[in-house]
């Protein structure tokens, strides 16, 4: 059964505002979110980058009551458009363990286990205590050199400057309903429930969203310059439902304190539940945030996944083989202040094809006389 706007909306979405993204059959249009009622805004502002430039969040043609749903024909999208899309990683220390672990075990889920347990005897609770960059997160760095236990990834999780990576193309990611892809040829993989923070050009953080940064645990495991081929596929990156943006009922302390919660339904009746809960996170997240936007512009501005707590190692199918997704499973991320995001698993290969790019878009708007309100 289909989930309906209140479903995969907070439980106080009247309070809040929200602005995203639906398909509809003249083509994407920008809608919002005010009091409860949906809103187009795409006559007044035709992307959600502007919407965000222009503080363009009121006004609009009045669609209907949340619990009316969506008109027929329309459907959600993604709720980004021509913003970068960005992500941190290895921000949490369990995530930055788990991804030494892919590093020692060249991609085998097999030698996962063993090398689990050895790490966490040496770094486990030393790892989890230090601030990333502090004389103690150095001193922590000298001793695991002198056992050799250092790691790139341990580089990142504790030194003083973050991983940041670009995850996918402009206008790539998927939304709330729709297929997630993972590469057809990856046997070690698994969702990574975030937090999506949406920013402006200038780095301003305007409000969050909810995102599946797909990993391939293989891939990456292998090699790190094998990264960009672990997390920027077709399909391969969720966000939604909507983006809540900032206001009295809502803010960074809300991000902060969140939890995000995961659960993976496998059509054979397997089922994993996991957490990821950012008052766990190593650097705050406009510290991440700050990191990103460096020494770059981001003239449509930008959003960036926050990292994840969460690495599963529930086994599935064989004893010590760790999770890996099948085709079909869904995958629901929700937070109570920010919605609930559900994605069904198919490989990037069979995933729908990704036709609308910059160009497809620019034509769509224009084709409707809006550019102007790009």
């Amino acid at each position: 059964m289909a989930e309906t706007l209140h479903d995969i909306l907070p439980g106080d979405f009247a309070e809040g505002r929200f602005i995203g993204r639906v398909h509809t059959p003249a083509g994407p249009c920008v809608v919002a979110i005010r009091g409860g009622v949906l809103f187009d805004l795409t006559c007044e502002v035709s992307s959600v980058s502007g919407a965000i430039v222009r503080r363009a969040f009121d006004g609009g043609e009045r669609i209907g009551a949340i619990e009316d749903g969506l008109p027929e024909g329309w459907s959600l999208l993604s709720p980004i458009d021509l913003q970068c899309i960005k992500a941190s990683g290895v921000t949490f220390a369990l995530s930055a363990l788990e991804r030494v672990i892919e590093e020692r075990a060249r991609g085998d889920a097999a030698r996962a286990a063993e090398i689990r347990g050895q790490l966490e005897d040496k770094v486990g609770s030393g790892i989890r205590s230090v601030v990333p960059g502090s004389p103690e997160a150095m001193q922590l760095k000298d001793a695991l050199i002198a056992e050799g236990m250092w790691s790139q990834y341990l580089e990142v999780a504790i030194g003083p400057d973050a991983e940041i990576f670009s995850k996918s193309p402009v206008l790539s990611s998927v939304g709330a309903g729709q297929e997630i892809g993972v590469r057809s040829d990856s046997s070690w993989n698994n969702p990574e429930p975030e937090v999506v923070l949406v920013c402006d050009a200038h780095g301003e953080v305007v409000g969050a969203a909810l995102g599946n940064d797909v990993n391939l645990r293989d891939f990456e495991g292998r090699s790190a310059l094998l990264l960009s081929k672990a997390k920027d596929n077709t399909a391969s990156c969720a966000i939604g439902p909507f983006i809540r943006l900032f206001d009295q009922s809502f803010g960074i302390d809300d991000v902060r304190n969140a939890v995000v919660e995961l659960t993976i339904e496998g059509s054979e009746g397997y089922r994993l539940e996991g957490t990821n809960e950012m008052a766990q996170i190593s650097r705050d997240p406009l510290d991440l945030v700050a990191q990103c936007l460096s020494e770059h512009h981001y003239p449509d501005g930008f959003v960036l996944f926050c990292g994840t707590l969460f690495a599963p190692t529930q086994d599935r199918d064989e004893q010590g083989a760790g999770f890996t997704h099948k085709i079909g499973d869904r995958v629901t991320i929700a937070s109570q202040r920010i919605g609930r995001l559900t994605n069904t698993v198919t490989t990037s290969r069979d995933a729908p094809a990704w036709t609308m790019g910059i160009g497809a878009f620019v034509r769509n708007l224009a084709s409707r006389g809006l550019v102007d309100t790009i």
